[in-house]
C-alpha cells in the first residue's frame, strides 16, 4: 500500500494558518492581558506564560517559546507579586525551560530543555541544566534563536 503525502501547498498553507493563529495568541497576550510581547515574538500553544502579573513580563522581538516551557513574573511564595522577568531579542526557549520570576535574559541566548533558570543570563550564551549554568558563551543567534553560522 502507498503511503499518503499532503502536498506542499496544502502543508504551506496550513503552516501559514498555525503562523497567523500563533500571531493572534500573541496580540491577545499583548491586547487583553497587557504583557509586553514584541509582534514578532513565537510561543508555542502548550507554552505556559504567567497571567498573574502580566505587566511583570517583557518579551523582546524574534524570540522563540518552545512548547511546555514555563515562564513566571510572579512568587507567591515570596510574596514577589510584582516581579519583572524579561526575556532579550533573538532567544530560543527549549521545551519543559522553566524561567523563574526576576530573571533577566539577555539578546541572543538559547536555554536548553528542561533547563531551570534561577538567575540572569548574560547575553550571548547558551545556558542548561537545573540550576541553569552557562554552557557556552560568545554565540551569536538569527532569528528565534538558531545559531548563526561562523564565518572563515
Amino acid at each position: 500500500m502507498r503511503a499518503r503525502f499532503v502536498s506542499q501547498p496544502i502543508f504551506m498553507f496550513l503552516v501559514n494558518i498555525r503562523n497567523a493563529l500563533l500571531y493572534l495568541r500573541t496580540g491577545y497576550f499583548r491586547n487583553v492581558y497587557g504583557m509586553n510581547i514584541a509582534k514578532d515574538v513565537r510561543l508555542s500553544f502548550k507554552a505556559r506564560i504567567d497571567r498573574t502579573n502580566p505587566k511583570g513580563l517583557i518579551i523582546e522581538s524574534k524570540t522563540y517559546v518552545a512548547f511546555d516551557a514555563i515562564i513566571l513574573s510572579h512568587d507567591f511564595s515570596t510574596r514577589r507579586h510584582a516581579a519583572k522577568t524579561q526575556i532579550g531579542s533573538h532567544c530560543f526557549i527549549g521545551c519543559g525551560a522553566i524561567i523563574l520570576p526576576n530573571v533577566t535574559i539577555g539578546n541572543h541566548v538559547i536555554v536548553g530543555a528542561g533547563s531551570v533558570v534561577t538567575k540572569d543570563v548574560p547575553a550571548n550564551s547558551i545556558v542548561a541544566g537545573n540550576p541553569a549554568r552557562v554552557v557556552k558563551s560568545d554565540i551569536r543567534t538569527i532569528e528565534y534563536g538558531m545559531l548563526a553560522e561562523k564565518k572563515g
